[in-house]
C-alpha cells in the first residue's frame, strides 16, 4: 500500500476514547522496548509519527494512527518491564485486554518479537492468548539488522520453534535501520480489507 496521508487519529485509555466509524484496525503488540514505534513509522513512511524512546514503556495509552483514510494502526502499550508503578502497568494490561477482546474493528495483530532474542515467558504468554481468542496473528521479528545475514535463519527458526508456530505461520525479518520487511508487512496487511 502506498501511505499517502497519516496522522495520529485517536488517544485513548477507554472504549470512549476510541474512534467509531467502523473502519479495519491492525494492532501492534509486543514487550517494552521492543521497538514497535519504530516499526509503525516505518510502515507509514514517517519520522516521529509514534514516539520512539530508549527507556522501555514510553507508550502508555491506545494510539490509533489513521492511514489513508482507510484503516487505523493501533499502537497498543508495550507489556513486560516499563519504568512505571506496578499498579500503572496492571491498568494498561487491563486496558490491552479489554481492547483486544472487545474491539469488533480489529482485523489482525501483529506480534513483535526481538529477533535476537529467544521469545521470552511474556512473548509466549501473549501468543498463546492471542491464539485462544482466535486472531490473526503476525510476527515481526524486530531489530534483524543487529545480526549477520547468516544468522537470521537460524533466529528465526529458534522463534519458530518456541512460539509453536507451523509452516503456515506468518514470521517476518524487520529492520529499522534498513527498512526491510515493510513491504511484506504491508502485502500481509492489505489481505485484510477484502
Amino acid at each position: 500500500m502506498e501511505v499517502k496521508n497519516t496522522s495520529l487519529a485517536a488517544i485513548g485509555t477507554n472504549f470512549s476514547h476510541y474512534p467509531v466509524d467502523g473502519r479495519v484496525e491492525i494492532a501492534f503488540a509486543g514487550k517494552s522496548n521492543v521497538g514497535k514505534s519504530t516499526l509503525i513509522n516505518a510502515i507509514l513512511g514517517r519520522k516521529a509519527l509514534a514516539r520512539t524512546s530508549s527507556n522501555p514503556g514510553k507508550t502508555r495509552t491506545i494510539n490509533f494512527y489513521d492511514v489513508n483514510g482507510l484503516m487505523y494502526v493501533v499502537d497498543l502499550p508495550g507489556y513486560g518491564y516499563a519504568k512505571a508503578p506496578k499498579t500503572e502497568i496492571a491498568k494498561w494490561g487491563q486496558m490491552i485486554e479489554e481492547y483486544l477482546e472487545k474491539r469488533e474493528e480489529l482485523r489482525a495483530i501483529i506480534l513483535l518479537i526481538d529477533i535476537r532474542h529467544e521469545p521470552g515467558k511474556n512473548d509466549v504468554l501473549m501468543y498463546e492468548w492471542l491464539k485462544h481468542y482466535g486472531y490473526d496473528i503476525i510476527i515481526a521479528a524486530t531489530k534483524s539488522d543487529k545480526l549477520n545475514r547468516s544468522q537470521v535463519p537460524k533466529h528465526l527458526s529458534v522463534i519458530r520453534k518456541t512460539l509453536g508456530l507451523g509452516s503456515e505461520d506468518v514470521l517476518i525479518p524487520f529492520s529499522g535501520e534498513k527498512k526491510t520487511g515493510v513491504d511484506e508487512l504491508w502485502s500481509v496487511i492489505e489481505k485484510y480489507f477484502n
